[in-house]
């Protein structure tokens, strides 16, 4: 079995989803409660979008070990995903509580804080992870995001701080709805312009 789990597993690398979920169903037949291969199978399963059967396999995994932080954040992601961001937030203020420093959770969390519109507490949430890597340009980019809905300066300053980061980001900015309400800045044409 170990072979068949690396072959699903290397078929999942390859980005052939729904071979690899061929082959975590066979290791499944086998061992019903592997909480890995239900765990692969559902995150081979939400990047098909099939995110109702990812989550039962999520689920399943989590009634046989319900701390399971790998299978808890990629539940977290599937939530995420299907816009139940009050349940996935349930989660992630479950995992922080443990793990108060958990980058991924922190990343999920900020995310859903934004979609909530909930744009201070994602920003928090943005400058726990900046801590641990200031030049991060998805939560630098998503910071300022949060911060052209409460303050132009301070959202155009860390705009500045994603292009030096990674200058190939201002086609990304200069077509982000998030930054709408300052696309005709003076300052904010000058830092998206090439």
């Amino acid at each position: 079995m170990p072979d068949l789990f690396e072959s699903a597993n290397k078929l999942f690398v390859e980005k052939k989803f729904h071979d690899a979920i061929t082959l975590y169903d066979r290791i499944l037949l086998e061992d019903p409660d592997n909480i890995e291969a239900l765990n692969n199978k559902g995150y081979a399963l939400s990047k098909t979008k099939n995110y109702s059967e990812a989550l039962a396999c999520y689920e399943k995994a989590l009634l046989i070990k319900a701390d399971d932080k790998t299978v808890l954040i990629n539940k977290i992601s599937a939530l995420r995903k299907t816009k139940r961001y009050d349940e996935a937030l349930r989660y992630c203020e479950y995992i922080l509580k443990l793990f108060p420093h958990d980058n991924i959770t922190l990343y999920h969390k900020e995310r859903i804080l934004y979609s909530l519109g909930r744009y201070s507490e994602s920003i928090d949430c943005c400058n726990k992870i900046l801590k641990s890597y200031p030049r991060n340009e998805e939560v630098l980019l998503d910071k300022a995001s949060c911060l052209a809905r409460i303050n132009a300066d301070d959202a155009m300053s860390v705009l500045e701080e994603c292009i030096s980061t990674n200058p190939k980001l201002r086609y990304k900015i200069r077509n982000s709805s998030a930054f709408a309400e300052i696309s005709s800045d003076e300052r904010f044409l000058k830092i998206i312009s090439e």
